[in-house]
């Protein structure tokens, strides 16, 4: 569908767009990460060289280009919405060709100054095209099956790449996030439990193609103890950490499995359980209730707002945060098997955060943008 450009209605200048920005949320994004800040320079011994540092030069830049998403016109978004997707669809190809290999996985493109993991910003572009999607479809379309096609390839086109590079986790919450994008357009119910059942046998299938390192995981999941030197280490250790932390934790730089070195991966997956042995339940607490804000946030403005467009991309962006918070946590409890997603503007890595920035300058431009009407065929009304 090719968007109409047209001019009737002018967007708002721009110190009207930033006195309407919401400074409430944009306090609570910089608490968030000063909480990864802090946690960071802890886990460091108490500097801010190698993590703390790099965080936060990552974190203005993305702060910097979060505040330009929300003051640009919402419609130009829209009409950028499939050349961004299938950008970060070229560079996901480019990291199957020549990317950057860690840990057993290719995932990563060097740019110099920093490696950047497209896998994160697809997360995002693909909210944006699939919102464009069902934004241009008459009501009467959506429960058209022949409509489902172009959304179903939109979402497999990046699960494909991901789980070659391979990145599991990833390519579930690709999944997710899209499919969330769907339901909230109005696709029927009845698909996606067909689709849940449809995907058990289909998940003993995958059983086969897993690799080892994966297998592994899984197992150690339903049983830590089966391993707890090598694949159970990281669960068990994180366990210790966060019942040793209490109510009221051990204080600041004071956590014997964090600082002693226990805890693996404690600047990135782990850091959550860094912030309960330090800070007790209260810290994890206050630190979900800051999280709850910005998803309370999101939800409100895709409530309020008047196109289809913003409002499904507030709602894709809101599920997609939800998750990256909710699988953390859960992961650093026991609750779920390690997969290694990040903590939300916490954990060190600037990927994640950019991309994450990013989409709450979505949510942000949706709720400026929020009275703004536009047609199936994109042009202004």
């Amino acid at each position: 569908m090719m968007l109409r450009v047209q001019s009737r209605r002018r967007s708002k200048p721009l110190l009207q767009k930033l006195s309407e920005l919401n400074w409430l949320i944009v306090i609570v994004v910089i608490l968030i990460a000063r909480v990864g800040f802090a946690l960071l320079y802890s886990v460091a011994g108490g500097t801010v060289e190698p993590w703390a540092k790099k965080q936060v030069i990552r974190f203005v830049i993305g702060m910097a280009g979060m505040i330009m998403i929300a003051v640009i016109d919402i419609r130009l978004w829209m009409f950028l919405a499939y050349p961004l997707y299938f950008l970060s669809l070229v560079m996901l190809v480019i990291v199957s060709v020549m990317g950057q290999t860690g840990m057993g996985a290719t995932r990563w493109i060097n740019f110099g100054f920093m490696n950047f993991q497209p896998s994160e910003l697809v997360k995002i572009t693909l909210i944006l095209a699939l919102a464009r999607y069902y934004h241009c479809l008459a009501k009467e379309e959506v429960g058209q099956y022949r409509r489902l096609i172009i959304p179903l390839l939109l979402i497999i086109a990046p699960v494909i790449l991901v789980v070659l590079e391979p990145d599991l986790g990833t390519s579930l919450l690709i999944i997710i996030g899209g499919m969330s994008v769907l339901f909230c357009g109005g696709v029927r119910l009845w698909l996606f439990i067909v689709g849940l059942v449809a995907m058990v046998p289909a998940a003993f299938g995958a059983w086969g193609f897993m690799k080892p390192y994966q297998k592994s995981r899984v197992l150690t999941f339903l049983n830590p103890e089966r391993d707890p030197l090598g694949a159970g280490y990281h669960s068990i250790q994180a366990k210790i950490a966060i019942g040793s932390g209490g109510i009221y934790g051990k204080g600041f730089m004071q956590g014997s499995q964090s600082q002693l070195n226990f805890l693996p991966e404690k600047h990135t997956d782990f850091i959550f359980t860094v912030l309960a042995e330090e800070f007790g339940l209260i810290g994890g607490i206050s630190l979900i209730v800051l999280y709850v804000i910005v998803l309370g946030y999101a939800f409100i403005t895709a409530m309020g707002a008047r196109s289809q467009f913003a409002r499904l991309l507030s709602l894709g962006i809101a599920v997609t945060f939800f998750l990256y918070m909710f699988i953390n946590i859960a992961m650093n409890l026991g609750m779920v098997p390690v997969v290694g997603v990040p903590l939300p503007l916490v954990s060190y890595g600037g990927s994640a955060m950019l991309s994450l920035l990013a989409g709450i300058g979505f949510v942000l431009c949706a709720a400026i943008h929020r009275d703004m009407s536009i047609s199936r065929g994109g042009a202004f009304a």
